[in-house]
């Protein structure tokens, strides 16, 4: 069944063992360093079926050496075709001298051995870990599974594009510059540019924006308000892209650094402020209570009423998006009780200029006949009349701090904390004040 000399380069080996085992061993190139020759080998179990699974094997091993030798015999400076196992080129001449990535350790797994685990050639892991076309779906779930289930790390310095790439998932136009301004002060000093993927768009239009940001291979990736699924977070981490997660949406299942900041306490603050000015009657507007954020405010708000022996109205409390047209709905429904709110603690900005509205049209004046308190301080808080009192968020310091976050992981330095919150600060301003003698 053995072949020599140059046919055993073109066709590969079967060689029965002692045992009755088949060992199919193909020729594979050569190291690019040591110069020796490398071959790619599988055993068969002896059985009925060994000589027909071998020729298998034999089939499978050779796509796999003609995909390593074609990708090693690419040109150096086309970094786009470089091959994915082994790769030991340096690099970009750009800040990431001192962030380059780990190269392999004895005994990872290996690229060959994932495309063995999944039945596919050792180029289609390539593919699905560059996030390139060329994949059917059901090949793309298969590859994806063996990366998670084996817990795949890509081991090699490969060459990234000299950027971070901030994921949101919905662009809020203000809270989103800043982020992107705290994380662009941070990276810029490493010579990194900014990028932005907004996933909600991307997943609108049938596109999945994890592929994507494997296909333009930043040095790392920030998520911001995002839920993480385990097969996002799996591909990610397979094809050796660093993640930090800014003020995640829940709890999350696997290991992220994340930044947020003290919601819980920041909610505390909003709500004595307001029974220090003699509320009782405090109506709560939250965000959707999945997101970790809007849970934190609502239960500081809970916990301040509490422990001044007022309690929290569980009537007085409203549930929606972090929208103006949330605020705006809810507040229409709360002023319409008999007994209703001289007071509303929002979830965010937005929605406490849907309370604005609605105190406008229901012809109550703030703050003399109802106090408004938002969370953010987004710049039209300050403008709008009464300027708002709020929660402020140091956003911009939390884009800062995901990003010098993201630069040690990359440098493959281990992060001191795995959670890091940042303080929010009560900004008083002229939409509380004492309740209406009348309410």
């Amino acid at each position: 069944m053995g072949n020599s000399g140059t046919g055993r380069r073109a066709r590969g080996e079967v060689e029965r063992l002692p045992s009755g085992s088949l060992r199919v061993r193909v020729y594979a190139g050569v190291e690019p360093d040591s110069r020796k020759r490398r071959y790619l080998t599988e055993t068969v179990p002896a059985g009925p079926e060994a000589d027909r699974l071998a020729e298998a094997v034999r089939a499978r091993l050779l796509d796999e050496a003609r995909g390593l030798r074609e990708a090693q015999a690419r040109p150096a400076d086309d970094p786009e075709q470089w091959p994915v196992a082994g790769d030991a080129r340096p690099a970009p001449a750009t800040g990431l001298a001192g962030l380059r990535q780990r190269g392999p350790r004895r005994g990872e797994l290996t690229v060959a051995a994932v495309a063995r685990l999944a039945g596919v050639s050792a180029p289609t892991v390539s593919k699905v870990l560059n996030g390139r076309a060329g994949v059917a779906s059901e090949t793309r779930r298969r590859v994806e599974d063996a990366l998670r289930e084996h817990g795949y790390r890509r081991p090699e310095a490969a060459v990234r594009a000299p950027n971070v790439e901030v994921v949101f998932y919905g662009m809020q136009s203000f809270l989103a510059v800043e982020i992107m301004r705290g994380v662009g002060r941070v990276v810029g000093g490493h010579e990194l540019a900014v990028g932005f993927t907004d996933a909600v768009q991307q997943t609108s239009s049938g596109l999945s924006w994890a592929h994507d940001l494997l296909a333009r291979r930043p040095v790392g990736v920030i998520a911001v308000h995002l839920g993480l699924t385990s097969e996002q977070h799996a591909l990610l981490t397979a094809s050796g892209i660093p993640m930090v997660v800014l003020d995640p949406t829940g709890e999350p299942d696997h290991p992220v650094p994340s930044v947020g900041a003290t919601n819980w306490s920041g909610g505390i603050a909003a709500t004595r402020h307001l029974l220090d000015l003699g509320h009782r009657r405090v109506a709560v507007i939250t965000g959707p209570v999945e997101r970790l954020c809007a849970r934190a405010r609502l239960e500081g708000a809970r916990a301040a009423m509490d422990a001044h022996g007022a309690g929290l109205d569980e009537r007085l409390v409203r549930v929606g998006r972090f929208a103006f047209e949330d605020g705006l709905d809810h507040a229409r429904e709360l002023l319409r009780l008999p007994d209703r709110p001289t007071a509303v603690l929002c979830g965010n900005d937005l929605q406490a200029l849907g309370v604005y509205e609605a105190a406008r049209r229901a012809g109550l004046r703030v703050p003399q006949d109802l106090s408004v308190v938002g969370f953010d301080d987004i710049p039209a808080g300050r403008w709008c009349g009464p300027p708002l009192t709020t929660v402020r968020q140091p956003v911009a310091e939390m884009g800062a701090t995901a990003a010098e976050l993201l630069l040690s992981l990359v440098a493959g330095r281990p992060t001191s904390r795995e959670r890091v919150e940042l303080a929010t600060t009560l900004v008083v301003r002229d939409s509380t004040a004492p309740p209406c003698q009348d309410a």
